[in-house]
């Protein structure tokens, strides 16, 4: 099989997209964390999230997330190209800081929980879903 030089172009761009790709979803988790914390440090614990560890089918994973005294918590699907899943926020009167939701996952992924104390500090808790067949678009 013979490669014009078009070819030869077209295979290195689109290679060179593929490894970019990654970086770019990160960046937005990232991004949506740090618009969410306004970039205070997040301690690990304090955060409760209950995901299964294999998903049969990525349309519709249960997740569930508990956190004492949380006035916020920020959901996130680290892979998706759109991470931020959900925000719950609690009330002064909420009788449990607790929230649970299907999401659609669009592969193998972490799953990002973060929680906004009451005295303004944040907490952190994460689960990693393999999705055995794809959610979102496969």
């Amino acid at each position: 099989m013979e490669f014009s030089r078009r070819d030869t172009l077209a295979l290195g761009l689109g290679a060179a997209v593929l490894t970019v790709l990654p970086f770019r979803v990160n960046a937005a988790a990232e991004d949506a964390i740090a618009a969410f914390t306004g970039g205070a440090d997040i301690a690990e614990g304090g955060v409760t999230l209950t995901a299964p560890e294999i998903a049969e089918n990525g349309n519709t994973v249960p997740v569930a997330v508990e956190a004492e005294g949380a006035s916020a918590i920020l959901l996130l699907a680290t892979g998706n190209p759109t991470p931020g899943v959900a925000t719950f926020n609690f009330g002064e009167l909420a009788g449990a800081h607790a929230a649970s939701t299907r999401i659609r996952l669009a592969g193998t992924q972490d799953v990002v929980a973060i929680a906004k104390l009451a005295d303004g500090s944040f907490a952190k808790a994460s689960s990693t879903v393999k999705v055995t067949i794809g959610g979102c678009g496969g």
